[in-house]
C-alpha cells in the first residue's frame, strides 16, 4: 500500500508575540503573515526577566519599569509592551504596548520589531499597517530574528509589500530554518517538494519535515510520516510511520487519523484491526477526511465491530462537533 500523499501546507495564522495566541493550522496557498515564536526578550538572567519566566507578572512590571527608568534598556521596554499587550499582570493596554515596543525597537531591539510588526499587521494599538510591518520584519530579520525572516518570506511569496519572489522567499525561510524555525523548516519543506524558489528536492524536504515535526509541528509530523512510509527522500520504514502517526491522529490531526484507519485496515506497519481502523476513519471522516475506499471497508465489517467502533469515537465526534459550533 502506498499512502496518498496530500498537500503540504504551510502554517499562516498571525499569532502576535504578546498575545500569546495558538499556532497556526493548515491553509493553502500560502498568505502572509504567520506566527512567530514567543521569545520576547533576551533570556539572560535578569530579575525581570526572570519574575515573566515564572509567571510573577506584576513583578517583572515593577522590575522592568525600575529599568527603563535606570538606564533605558530596550530589552525592558520590550518586556512592557508584552505585558501590556497580553494584559498580564496588569490591564491590557494595546496602544502602550505598541509604544514601548516602538521605543524599543528605534533602539535597535530586533524582538520589538518583531512585535510591533505584528501589531501593525493586526491593527493593534492603531490603524493596520501592512508596509510598515514589512519594513521591521526586514529590519528585525537582518538583526538575525528567525520568526522575522520567516514572515518576511511569507511577504515575499505573497507578492503585495514587495514584488514576488519564490527564490529570495526560499532564501529567507533558509535562515529562519537554520535558526530552528519549525514553522519556517515546514515552509521550505513544501518548497523544496515542489521545486518553487528551489530545485526540487525530496530528500531535503523530508529532512526538514523531520526537523519540524521533532520540534512538534503537527502537519510537519503528518507530512513526515508520510514520506517515511513511503520511501520519500529517506529510507522507508513503515513501522516507524506508523507510529508518527498515531501521535499525530492522537492529536487530532484528520489526515493521520485517515492514513492510520487505512493502515489498520490492510496491516501495513501494524497488525490489522478492523474496529479500529472503522473507529479512525468514523473520526476523520467527520473531521473532513473523507474516504470512499475506507467507507467501502466499513460497510464489509459485522454490525457488532461498526457499533463498538461508532461507540469508541463518540467522544472524539462531539469533541469535533464542539469545534464547530
Amino acid at each position: 500500500m502506498t499512502l496518498l500523499r496530500w498537500p503540504l501546507a504551510m502554517a499562516l495564522l498571525l499569532t502576535p508575540l504578546a498575545a500569546g495566541a495558538a499556532p497556526s493550522k493548515k491553509s493553502a496557498p500560502p498568505t502572509p503573515p504567520a506566527s512567530a515564536e514567543p521569545a520576547p526578550v533576551d533570556p539572560n538572567a535578569d530579575t525581570a526577566f526572570g519574575a515573566f519566566q515564572r509567571g510573577r507578572y506584576l513583578t517583572a512590571f515593577h522590575e522592568a519599569t525600575k529599568r527603563v527608568e535606570a538606564n533605558g534598556d530596550p530589552k525592558a521596554m520590550t518586556l512592557l509592551g508584552v505585558l501590556y499587550s497580553g494584559g498580564l499582570g496588569i490591564i491590557q493596554d494595546d496602544a502602550k504596548a505598541v509604544e514601548w515596543y516602538k521605543l524599543a525597537a528605534d533602539r535597535g531591539d530586533r524582538e520589538a520589531m518583531l512585535s510591533l510588526a505584528m501589531m501593525r499587521i493586526a491593527g493593534r494599538g492603531g490603524p493596520k499597517d501592512r508596509d510598515e510591518a514589512a519594513r521591521l520584519f526586514a529590519s528585525a530579520a537582518k538583526l538575525g530574528q528567525p520568526a522575522a525572516a520567516y514572515n518576511l518570506g511569507l511577504l515575499y511569496l505573497e507578492g503585495m509589500q514587495f514584488p514576488r519572489d519564490e527564490k529570495r522567499a526560499a532564501e529567507l525561510f533558509g535562515i529562519a530554518a537554520k535558526a530552528g524555525n519549525r514553522e519556517a523548516q515546514y515552509a521550505l519543506a513544501t518548497m523544496y517538494k515542489s521545486g518553487r524558489g528551489v530545485e526540487k528536492n525530496d530528500a531535503e524536504a523530508t529532512r526538514l519535515l523531520a526537523a519540524a515535526a521533532l520540534a512538534d509541528h503537527l502537519d510537519a509530523q503528518v507530512e513526515y510520516a508520510i514520506a517515511l512510509f513511503n520511501g520519500t527522500g529517506i529510507a522507508k520504514d513503515e513501522a516507524a510511520a506508523t507510529q508518527i502517526l498515531r501521535k499525530a491522529a492522537q492529536r487530532g490531526a484528520p489526515i493521520a487519523q485517515n492514513r492510520l484507519a487505512r493502515i489498520l485496515a490492510t496491516g501495513r506497519g501494524l497488525p490489522a484491526d478492523p474496529k479500529e481502523a472503522v473507529k479512525w476513519h468514523i473520526i476523520s471522516k467527520a473531521a473532513g477526511a473523507s474516504d470512499p475506499w475506507l467507507d467501502e471497508f466499513m460497510s464489509k465489517q459485522t454490525p457488532e465491530i461498526r457499533a463498538a467502533a461508532q461507540k469508541e469515537a463518540q467522544p472524539w465526534l462531539y469533541l469535533i462537533a464542539n469545534s464547530r459550533s
